[in-house]
């Protein structure tokens, strides 16, 4: 998916990848593409290619993580640049979205 602001998401086997920015600008639409593979099958979201966020990118979180709930799927988040770690921090809503440590490091 190519859109504004230079999103892109792709799924490769359980694994969906999220580049470029999600920000206020393309966040309803990058929701949207998400949102078919997450009702399709348990997830592993990777945030590694996400170059730009704002506030909005926690709602994407959020969205996903209540797409998967409602349709029985698991999904969990990978990768997440600092600044979108530090918003999550800063809302308080950690508790709410499934995070996945890396390997050796201690969340």
């Amino acid at each position: 998916m190519a859109g504004k602001a230079d999103a892109r998401i792709h799924l490769e086997g359980d694994r969906l990848f999220v580049e470029g920015s999600v920000t206020y600008g393309n966040t309803v639409e990058v929701i949207r593409a998400g949102k078919e593979s997450i009702k399709a099958s348990d997830v592993l979201v990777d945030l590694a290619g996400v170059a730009q966020v704002d506030s909005s990118a926690v709602s994407m979180l959020l969205e996903w993580t209540r797409t998967a709930q409602v349709h029985g799927r698991k999904i969990e988040f990978v990768n997440l640049p600092g600044n979108l770690a530090d918003l999550i921090e800063l809302y308080d809503v950690g508790n709410m979205v499934p995070v996945r440590c890396p390997e050796k490091s201690v969340c």
